[in-house]
């Protein structure tokens, strides 16, 4: 490599032999000229001496070879300057030469003295110049490296020489990395030159790669580690597994669930089979969906696999046996849920925010007849016609906002039946207040309203009969004196047409009074059913659901009792039992209950007993404090109500007063009127339909308890009612039974028969029951209770009947047989929606406890433990 350090640089060499070549040119043209013009010198003169030309001849061509020595000697004047001047470029040519030579030593110079690998090509991509480093480069390979080697060459004896193992090219600065066979690592760096030729520069970065091969293993080391802890930090068992079937790693998670606490990794996975239930052969292979290992403790273990973008998979283990039971609980609840609404004459589903069908029972889906999976999960929109969302879109609106709705709506079903139904749209709210859902409750009116169109129809033919009778009248008082007799007639058959629209009004309020049974039945089972389903252990979204469908239907009792309530009131149907009692017997029960009550919204409640004795109906009485009551609540946002008496001359005042928004004055007037409440808005939850306060001015009239009420506008209002003082007569020695205490189970094992003719009854009673502990026998009838026991000799402890039995039967006389037949009588409690004082005279008189319908679980579970306890202490 030292001879090439003696080498001028290629521009100098370019410059110096350009500048020779154009001087050895023009010396060969002028040389080439001086040649052509003695050619033609001596051409003239041989020809003039050879020529035949006359005596005159001679002298022109003299004259002309003059001429021609003036051109040549012109021609010789012009070369001579021409050699002048081609002797000054040639001494300024190697003055230049001289010059390139400097300047391509100082390039060799410079090339060697460049720390890494150097070397130039020209355009035709072959090797001018290169430095010693070059050359030692490829000398391990032995290549002896030369001027003048092509590039390709140079590649192909780096790849077939072993010199270059691998080559990486770099994407954004286009430089390309090589690693050499002694774990070696060059970068390469080009340029173009203005030639057409290269540069090539090798850069050695071993030093450098190491450094960056040293930092990725640490960088790894603490990556692996920080992924060990993360893994063992999951509540999943994790194992990762190679496409080899190696065990690669797992967590502590892993170790617990597969016992394998000594589990050394990598490990080969298949192994793992015979030491642990827990891991199948199949989970080497892949698991492609997830799959349930149950363990012999009864765990059950979800096994999933996911796969690795370059083989293996990493398969998690994770404990489903809460999930699992969680979700066989809920389905058992939801179970039961579904056949308490099933059985329901109504048509009720659940909506939520977007108005996406929840909940459905079969009823609903009936009327509809789309099939279940159809519509849970559908939105209402794409399940029923633009028409139908058009019509009810109003109300909707209304309830998403916070209101609960109810309306009338024409409709058909999906077998083509047009009936009347009174939808009812109740909000659901969250904990914070905000509207989640709609309950949705659905009832067919259909015949009630053909009823009170039956009943218009009546009064107008009524209307149209007294005009025409007034017209009769009119005409017969001008001829009063003639036809006196025929006056006596028609005023007779307007008392007798008074008579039928009286008739026909008592007739409306008594049937309304009547059917208070069939419609209460139905509300018992459910009340039943869900006092039952509430005793079991729910999942926290089962149990909020069933207060919500208790809550249901404690309104839905509520409003019916508040109807049947009015209508008998207004029937005359309700006659009082009076008698005397303590006071305090109905306050202090009252008061516990209330106060719970106004706890929940956020109110004081203050009671101050009293042991007066009054004379009254305490069952009446009790409505009447309660409607006071619930009132006061429902008008009070903020602050206390109060529970008292007043001993007055005339008799006990029971006073009930709150500190709400009060009624104006003009209003006082006409509260006690029917379906009339306070312009004041009430607590959102308010469902009343504004007859507490007519109801108790009714009862209040029927008893002879005058009413009074005090308010003031955004103070509060002050109601009371008065009654007579009574003296206590002697209790009976059933009533001084002493009472269960709630805190022991004096049900369990009790014997108890329900005789009942509504099956869905009968079912509850029996599935309450029995969670209370009791053997319970069930039937709808004596000769079906016969089939089951032998009444007359099967101990037993409590006969629970129904009072309307089918054909006429009643369930007091039922249990006179049963207790003709057997040695001693059984304690019987009967059930019935029938409040007349003639029935609980009779129960009085035989000593049977009675329960009116819809029966609370609490207050039937309270009446057995007495009867149980007095029947032990007898």
């Amino acid at each position: 490599m030292a001879c090439t350090s003696t080498r001028p640089s290629p521009e100098s060499s370019l410059a110096s032999h350009a500048s020779e070549a154009d001087g050895g040119e023009r010396e060969r043209e002028l040389e080439h000229e001086i040649a052509k013009l003695k050619r033609i010198n001596a051409a003239l003169i041989e020809r003039v001496e050879a020529s035949n030309l006359p005596r005159s001849a001679p002298y022109a061509a003299f004259e002309h070879s003059v001429l021609l020595a003036e051109q040549v000697r012109e021609r010789t004047q012009a070369l001579n300057q021409t050699t002048h001047e081609l002797r000054a470029s040639n001494r300024l040519l190697a003055e230049a030469r001289e010059r390139a030579e400097t300047a391509g030593q100082h390039l060799v110079d410079a090339i060697e003295s460049i720390t890494d690998a150097f070397v130039l090509f020209d355009a035709d991509q072959c090797i001018q110049r290169f430095n010693s480093r070059f050359a030692e480069f490829w000398r391990p390979a032995g290549i002896r490296i030369r001027q003048g080697m092509r590039l390709e060459e140079l590649r192909r004896l780096a790849l077939s020489s072993g010199l270059v193992i691998s080559e990486q090219m770099g994407h954004r600065d286009r430089r390309t990395v090589y690693q050499l066979h002694d774990d070696r690592w060059v970068q390469v760096h080009q340029r173009p030159t203005r030639g057409g030729g290269r540069v090539i520069l090798y850069v050695d970065i071993t030093e450098l790669k190491r450094h960056e091969h040293a930092q990725r293993e640490h960088a790894l080391a603490q990556k692996t580690r920080l992924l060990q802890a993360t893994v063992d930090s999951l509540s999943q068992g994790v194992a990762v597994v190679t496409a080899s079937g190696m065990l690669e790693m797992c967590n502590q998670r892993f170790r617990d669930l597969t016992g394998l606490e000594s589990l050394e990794v990598p490990h080969p996975f298949a192994a793992l089979c015979h030491s642990s239930r827990l891991v199948d052969a199949a989970d080497a292979e892949g698991v492609t969906a997830a799959c349930e290992r149950r363990l012999e403790d009864g765990r059950v273990v979800e096994v999933r696999g996911h796969a690795m973008p370059g083989g293996g998979q990493v398969l998690t283990y994770t404990d489903v046996t809460e999930r699992i039971r969680h979700a066989e609980t809920l389905r058992e609840r939801e179970h039961w849920i579904r056949t308490i609404t099933d059985e329901l004459p109504a048509m009720i589903a659940y909506l939520d925010h977007d108005l996406r069908y929840v909940f459905t029972n079969r009823v609903y889906e009936e009327w509809y007849g789309w099939p279940r999976d159809l519509l849970l999960g559908g939105e209402m929109e794409a399940l029923h016609s633009q028409e139908h969302c058009a019509r009810l879109r109003p109300y909707l609106t209304r309830a998403l906002a916070g209101e609960s709705v109810s309306f009338e709506f024409p409709e058909q079903s999906a077998s083509g039946e047009h009936r009347v139904l009174l939808r009812a749209y109740v909000p659901h709210y969250d904990g914070e207040g905000e509207v989640i859902g709609l309950f949705v409750l659905i009832r067919d009116i259909t015949e009630r309203r053909r009823t009170a169109e039956a009943l218009h129809q009546a009064y107008q033919n009524l209307e149209q009969r007294v005009r025409e009778r007034t017209a009769e009248l009119t005409q017969v008082n001008g001829q009063l004196r003639e036809e006196i007799a025929e006056r006596a007639a028609a005023e007779q058959r307007l008392r007798e047409a008074k008579a039928e629209a009286e008739a026909a009004n008592l007739s409306k309020t008594k049937f309304l009074a009547a059917v208070s049974h069939d419609l209460l039945q139905p509300l018992n089972a459910a009340r039943l059913f869900t006092g039952a389903l509430g005793e079991q252990d729910v999942a926290p979204g089962g149990q909020e659901l069933i207060e919500q469908i208790g809550r249901s239907l404690k309104d839905v009792e509520t409003l019916l009792g508040t109807l049947v309530d009015i209508s008998k009131l207004d029937a005359g149907v309700v006659t009082p039992d009076v008698d005397a009692f303590p006071v305090a017997e109905l306050l202090d029960g009252l008061a516990r209950e209330y106060r719970q009550v106004a706890a929940s919204e956020g109110l004081g409640f203050d009671y101050v007993p009293s042991s007066a004795v009054v004379r009254s109906d305490a069952q009446l009485l009790t409505r009447v404090v309660r409607n006071f009551l619930t009132n006061a609540i429902r008008y009070t946002g903020e602050g206390r109500i109060l529970l008292g008496c007043r001993r007055r001359a005339d008799g006990l005042e029971i006073m009930v007063g709150d500190t709400g928004m009060g009624i104006a004055t003009e209003e006082l007037g006409v509260i006690f009127q029917e379906f009339r409440r306070s312009h004041a808005a009430g607590r959102r939850q308010d469902r009343g339909l504004g007859l507490g306060l007519a109801i108790a001015d009714k009862i209040s009239r029927m008893l002879e308890h005058p009413l009074a009420v005090t308010s003031v506008a955004g103070r509060g209002s002050l109601f009371s009612v008065r009654l007579p003082y009574g003296e206590l007569a002697p209790r009976s020695q059933l009533s001084q039974a002493p009472t269960a205490a709630m805190g022991e189970n004096v049900l369990e094992g009790r014997r108890i028969w329900v005789v009942d003719n509504d099956a869905d009854i009968c079912e509850a009673m029996r599935v309450l029951l029995t969670r209370w502990g009791c053997r319970v026998v069930v039937a709808d009838s004596e000769a079906s209770l016969a089939a089951q026991v032998a009444v007359a000799t099967a101990p037993v402890d409590v006969l629970i009947v129904d009072y309307h039995l089918d054909r006429g039967d009643t369930g007091l006389a039922l249990a006179e047989r049963i207790n003709a037949r057997r040695q001693g009588p059984l304690p019987v409690m009967a059930i019935t929606a029938n409040h007349s004082v003639e029935l609980r005279q009779r129960m009085r008189e035989l000593g049977y406890s009675l329960l009116h319908k819809p029966v609370k679980p609490l207050k039937l579970r309270m009446a057995l433990s007495r009867l149980v306890t007095g029947r032990l202490s007898g």
